[in-house]
């Protein structure tokens, strides 16, 4: 997930399930969304929008609105490509790991895993599987195919500054595969897909996809089905359902198969980037967060209101967002089919999470993303 500064630097089409779970303050929220959410998806060209709720660390309800093909209501039975919201479940499955002491945070990942792009420089030997969680490896691009020669390198000593990569996530899970001698799709399945109650989220294409796939709406106007990756990544392309990876969500707020040392140290900022997100012009000193940077496997935002954890995606047409505030207990996942979904996305955060801040914050990634276009 990139947060603006590092980019910078209808009704009837609903389908809507009530989880049973413990009545709330957000009990009136449903409603106010399925009021504004189809025109939200009208005049912003999104074909769909699925949003989950958490309340109190359980799923209090999920809605779906719009179409998932010409014709075809989107419903909770709805596969999402959710883009880089896979690698908050790549990181969640090894911090699982960690917890049962399978894998080592703190020892260089080098003794069962380099890769090879990286066989000849030292400082990979140095590589942990906190740096790779938290950002900190030193590969200064999102893709190795955006550096010289295709080759992934590292720019700066690991551990010392954080970039945002999707190669960090794929390297951790090459290591846990490594140690483990099993696919990462396996042991999500059974260290948090089983557990957490997931039986519709998939790494690599299924049988079951047929007739259940989003379409996506790029920039262009065009609409087609989203990418996949037939070998599987631990950092893009995972296809899931609104209810599920709302589970997924509601299970690491509550830090399910997690010791409390993970849990405090998934939460720490590991490189503060709070002047970075709050960029001069951009976002006004009285919205800008108390604090934010990477955690493991998460952004940490501190708005100075709430303390989120949360990851975006975003890929050719999809749009996607996961936030939780453990202490409080509420979360939210928003899916979107289009490539005008940051801004369905900063409308429903209006509507339903009460927070200045990150409110402005998502608003200006959406207004920054219409800017480039």
């Amino acid at each position: 997930m990139k947060l603006l500064v590092q980019a910078a630097a209808v009704l009837a089409l609903c389908g809507c399930t009530t989880i049973p779970a413990s009545v709330s303050p957000s009990s009136a929220q449903p409603d106010a969304l399925d009021a504004a959410a189809p025109g939200l998806i009208e005049a912003n060209n999104v074909p769909s929008l699925a949003v989950g709720w958490i309340e109190d660390g359980e799923v209090a309800w999920i809605a779906v609105y719009g179409e998932r093909a010409p014709g075809e209501p989107a419903d909770d039975d709805t596969l999402y490509n959710v883009a880089s919201l896979t690698k908050p479940v790549t990181a969640e499955t090894l911090l699982r790991l960690a917890a049962s002491d399978t894998l080592d945070l703190d020892a260089p990942m080098a003794a069962h895993f380099v890769d090879p792009d990286l066989a000849r420089d030292p400082r990979a030997k140095t590589i942990t599987l906190r740096h790779a969680l938290s950002h900190r490896t030193g590969v200064p691009e999102n893709w190795r195919d955006r550096m010289e020669g295709g080759k992934l390198r590292l720019d700066w000593e690991p551990g010392t500054r954080a970039y945002y990569s999707g190669e960090n996530p794929v390297m951790a899970a090459r290591y846990a595969e490594a140690v483990t001698e099993t696919r990462l799709a396996d042991l999500a399945r059974r260290h948090l897909f089983g557990p957490a109650g997931m039986t519709d989220t998939f790494f690599t294409p299924h049988s079951s996809w047929q007739g259940r796939v989003a379409m996506v709406r790029g920039a262009d106007g065009s609409l087609r089905l989203p990418d996949n990756t037939p070998g599987g990544s631990a950092a893009d392309d995972l296809h899931t359902t609104i209810g599920d990876y709302t589970r997924f969500v509601a299970a690491a707020m509550r830090g399910d198969g997690l010791t409390p040392a993970l849990i405090e140290q998934r939460a720490t900022i590991y490189d503060d980037q709070t002047a970075q997100a709050c960029p001069e012009g951009i976002i006004p000193a009285d919205k800008c967060p108390r604090a934010t940077g990477y955690g493991l496997g998460w952004m940490i935002y501190d708005s100075g209101e709430n303390r989120f954890l949360l990851h975006n995606g975003k890929d050719w047409g999809e749009r996607t967002m996961a936030l939780f505030e453990p202490e409080k207990g509420f979360g939210i996942v928003i899916f979107t089919s289009g490539a005008n979904g940051r801004q369905v996305i900063a409308d429903v955060l209006r509507l339903l999470v009460d927070d200045a801040p990150l409110q402005t914050l998502v608003q200006a990634e959406a207004d920054f993303e219409k800017a480039r276009r």
